[in-house]
């Protein structure tokens, strides 16, 4: 979020250093860490994503079968569940 943030296409109504962790309370959202499985995992996804941070969530998500909460249409391509387009 704060990479998106700072390239412009994510607006958050107040710091970040409040808000994401307001929000993520507010939304019982937990964080996931990185595991080296979700690492690994990054190789055997098509190529159809070419950001590395995304691939990695794209990763986490078929291995965790979690959904991911996006609005980037490339997710749409992967075996994976979405929250929010």
């Amino acid at each position: 979020m704060i990479i998106k943030m700072q390239l412009g296409k994510l607006t958050l109504t107040d710091n970040p250093e409040s808000f994401i962790p307001e929000q993520m309370l507010l939304n019982s959202i937990r964080g996931l860490p990185i595991q080296v499985s979700h690492a690994l995992h990054v190789y055997k996804l098509p190529l159809h994503h070419k950001d590395p941070f995304d691939r990695l969530i794209i990763s986490q998500s078929q291995i965790e079968k979690m959904p991911v909460i996006t609005s980037d249409p490339l997710f749409k391509e992967y075996d994976l569940k979405i929250i929010w387009e």
